[in-house]
């Protein structure tokens, strides 16, 4: 094999980094960012760059875990104590409950905007039971290229779209400098430590696994791969602050902090650009929304059949094996039908709490965690950290704390 063949098999074998960007990247953080570039227009295009690289830094060590250590990082959590059983167990279930309704609602907004003829719970209910479907009868490699083709449609229609509205090439560039406006503190944490950081930042490791990379002969492979995928979302994210810096700030538009703001945004670009424009951005919101999805009802999945198996006894069982396991499906099951009782509800406050203050606290585990297994005896020498690994990873895990103490403020003050 000449060396452009060499190049060409690489390439194609990426794809769980894919993956857990996609998934990563919700409607959410989509909103996030029109509403930081609709406020502050493109000052804060440095934070989306630092936020790409912080989490290159973070997958990179979840997925360094998995191969060099060839256990799961559940294993590892598991090795500093029983405590991460504690947090870990009811932050998976709340989690769960609440991202469920969460995720089959914002899958269903683009849909209920295109397809008026089902009320929204009628197509959250679609998406939800379309997810479950899919996932309970697929494999990860089916699986794969399905997010990697929503993956495509979504990046093509949010770059395209910010390339046919036009950046301003100066303001992006000086976008690049490290500035904080005033009132930016929380927005520039925001996108440097919320944009593609979730649970699935963990389940990459997993995904890892599922591909086939089990040792650290693919170390080199994860790591180019996790990088491509990290990069490719970095691109995305500034079209969206690009979208919002260009068509909302610029024109003085006021933008809705939360999913229902990117349909006012669709209804923008009709007043514009016309109907094709916007049902060529519904598509991407859909895209984007869907594959997070699909992302939390495999890859949480796999994670809480890891938790169930080290209880029971079962550690470090083929992906396979936990695909078709009943852990598996029950948890599935539990992110598709019981969340839909809160789509006729708002969220009960008392669970609006407990889900923010269990959630905020998962990232700064994770990065910290991280840097606690990666610097210690429980992986090969030549694969612990190095300073550059153990900056990063402190940076994140001081990010995420603050981000962490900054939401337990607004849920307490908000009691």
């Amino acid at each position: 094999m000449d060396l452009t063949e060499q190049h060409t098999a690489r390439w194609k074998l990426l794809g769980p980094g894919i993956v857990a960007a996609a998934t990563g990247v919700g409607t959410g953080d989509l909103v996030a960012t029109l509403v930081a570039g609709n406020q502050f227009g493109y000052t804060l295009m440095w934070a989306v760059v630092v936020g790409a690289m912080v989490k290159i830094a973070l997958a990179e060590a979840a997925g360094r875990w998995h191969l060099a250590s060839e256990s799961t990082i559940f294993h590892g959590w598991s090795t500093l104590g029983r405590w991460t059983h504690v947090y870990f167990a009811p932050y998976i279930i709340i989690w769960g409950f609440v991202y469920g309704a969460t995720a089959m609602s914002a899958s269903a907004l683009p849909l209920a905007t295109l397809f008026p003829v089902l009320p929204l719970e009628g197509w959250a209910v679609i998406c939800s039971l379309t997810g479950l479907v899919f996932v309970w009868l697929n494999r990860y490699a089916v699986f794969e290229k399905v997010i990697t083709a929503l993956v495509g449609l979504m990046f093509v229609t949010i770059v395209g779209l910010a390339l046919y509205i036009g950046p301003d090439v100066v303001q992006t560039v000086k976008g690049l400098r490290p500035l904080l406006p005033r009132d930016s503190a929380m927005y520039t944490m925001g996108l440097v430590g919320g944009v593609g950081g979730t649970i699935t930042m963990a389940a990459y490791g997993y995904w890892v696994n599922a591909k086939g990379w089990r040792d650290a002969t693919w170390i080199r492979m994860m790591r180019l791969d996790n990088s491509v995928a990290y990069i490719t979302t970095g691109i995305f994210v500034l079209a969206t602050l690009v979208v919002g810096a260009e068509l909302l700030h610029a024109s003085g538009i006021v933008l809705t902090e939360d999913d229902k703001g990117l349909v006012d945004l669709a209804a923008i670009l009709e007043q514009r650009f016309g109907p094709v424009i916007s049902t060529v951005f519904l598509v991407g919101f859909f895209a984007a929304a869907f594959s997070s999805l699909l992302g939390v009802w495999h890859g949480v999945s796999l994670m809480f059949a890891d938790f169930m198996g080290h209880i029971r006894g079962k550690v470090n069982r083929p992906v396979a094996e936990r695909e078709r396991s009943w852990e598996f499906r029950a948890y599935v099951l539990w992110l598709s039908i019981p969340p839909m009782v809160l789509l006729q509800f708002e969220r009960p406050f008392a669970l609006a709490v407990i889900y923010g203050v269990v959630g905020a606290f998962f990232m700064p585990f994770l990065a910290l965690t991280l840097l606690w297994l990666l610097n210690s005896s429980r992986v090969p020498r030549q694969w612990r950290n190095g300073w550059l690994s153990n900056t990063a990873l402190g940076v994140a895990g001081t990010l995420f704390l603050a981000l962490c103490l900054h939401e337990l403020w607004n849920q307490l003050t908000s009691v």
